[in-house]
């Protein structure tokens, strides 16, 4: 098995286990629980072969719908030994995400040949599921968070691309990006490393507005 590949089972594994997670903090039926670690498990890498018009991996490969389920499963009757499921749920998460990130990109690398392409890809699959879990649980989105998230899956698809496109060994070059992304993620949990965020300023009063352009304009 190819690193790449590896990398690929454990973002969909991982994936489903927060998805699994999210259900157990709203006490769903384990039916609920498999909805929800398929979704995230497999949310991210549909949305990326959709859009690359390839043929989705899980509808080509079964096996990925039987990860999710086996990992909804396990996590319905350990969940309740986790002393914090949701530090689990952002650390795993933060594992997915940098597993994801570089297969998604090495994805669209592959179907394309465009570097550009595959960093979005690696940025989709790597952020999707994580979006849609929360969505469906009303949750909190990860997106909303002030800590760094989607820039952790690009500079994981950068780093892999980047590397590949210097000649580098593809283990090697997956390897440096997995690993970046994800001590890029661990910096923004651990430390709250974070973008600059845009600072609003208050907007103009439309009846002042007004008067100034007629003012300007007398005619």
């Amino acid at each position: 098995m190819s690193i790449v590949i590896f990398l690929d089972f454990v973002g969909v594994t991982l994936f489903a286990v927060t998805g699994a997670l999210v259900a157990s903090r709203k006490q769903l039926d384990i039916i609920g629980f498999i909805f929800l670690a398929m979704v995230t498990g497999t949310g991210g890498g549909t949305v990326r072969d959709l859009i690359l018009g390839v043929p989705v991996f899980w509808v080509e490969q079964p096996l990925f719908i039987l990860v999710c389920t086996v990992a909804a499963v396990l996590t319905f009757f350990i969940a309740h030994f986790l002393e914090s499921r949701y530090l689990w749920l952002l650390w795993l998460d933060a594992v997915a995400l940098a597993a994801y990130a570089v297969f998604g990109a090495y994805k669209g690398l592959l179907v394309t040949g465009s570097p550009v392409i595959a960093v979005v890809m690696g940025v989709l699959t790597g952020g999707l599921g994580g979006v849609f879990r929360d969505i469906l649980a009303s949750e909190p989105s990860v997106l909303m968070r002030k800590d760094i998230y989607l820039a952790a899956a690009m500079v994981g698809g950068l780093i892999y691309v980047g590397i590949l496109g210097a000649g580098v060994d593809q283990f090697v070059a997956a390897g440096l990006g997995f690993i970046l992304a994800f001590l890029t993620r661990s910096g923004a949990l651990a430390y709250g490393w974070s973008m600059p965020a845009y600072r609003s300023r208050p907007g103009r009063d439309p009846e002042v507005s007004l008067d100034a352009a007629n003012r300007n304009n007398p005619d």
